[in-house]
C-alpha cells in the first residue's frame, strides 16, 4: 500500500494522518510478521523519534477500533498487530508465541437466538498447537530421549 493508499484508508474511516498514525500503518503494512505494541514503537521511533509511547499506543487502539488493524491475543505474552488487507485466521504456537496467518475460509455463524442479546460482530478462527519448527524440535528431542511437556 503506497503512501496515498495508507492516506486514504485513514480519512476514508475519518482518522487523521497524522505523521505518527501514519507511520504505525505504514510499518504494519510492510512488517511480514504481527509485531508486539512495544516492537512497532521502537520501529516508528527509529524513523520518527518525536512519537511517544503513549501516541503510538493510542494510535494502535484507534486503528483497531476502526478496524484497519486486528489485534491478535496471544495468552500469557503481549498482544500482537496486524494490518493485513486480505481477511485470514490465525496460528499461534503454543511454544514459541510465534503467530502466522492461515488462509480465510467462512466459520459458520451461530444459530439464530444462540447468543441471546449480543451482537456478534464477526467469527474469527485462532489454531493453536506447534509451528512446525517447534515441532520439529520436539521430534527430534523425543529422538534423543527427551520429552518436553509442551
Amino acid at each position: 500500500m503506497d503512501a496515498a493508499a495508507i492516506r486514504r484508508s485513514l480519512e476514508g474511516i475519518g482518522l487523521r494522518c497524522t505523521p505518527q498514525r501514519y507511520a504505525v500503518m505504514a510499518f504494519l503494512m510492510e512488517c511480514k510478521r504481527h509485531p508486539t505494541a512495544a516492537e512497532i514503537f521502537e520501529a516508528v521511533n527509529r524513523v520518527d523519534p518525536r512519537s511517544s509511547r503513549a501516541t503510538t499506543y493510542n494510535n494502535l487502539r484507534d486503528l483497531v477500533e476502526v478496524g484497519l488493524v486486528r489485534e491478535v491475543a496471544v495468552e500469557g505474552r503481549a498482544a500482537r498487530f496486524d494490518a493485513k488487507g486480505m481477511r485470514h485466521h490465525h496460528f499461534i504456537c503454543d511454544r514459541c508465541g510465534n503467530v502466522e496467518d492461515m488462509e480465510w475460509y467462512d466459520v459458520p455463524r451461530p444459530v439464530s437466538g444462540s447468543l441471546g442479546n449480543r451482537v456478534l460482530r464477526e467469527c474469527e478462527v485462532i489454531f493453536r498447537g506447534l509451528c512446525t519448527k517447534c515441532a520439529r524440535r520436539q521430534a527430534s528431542a523425543k529422538v534423543r530421549g527427551r520429552v518436553d511437556p509442551r
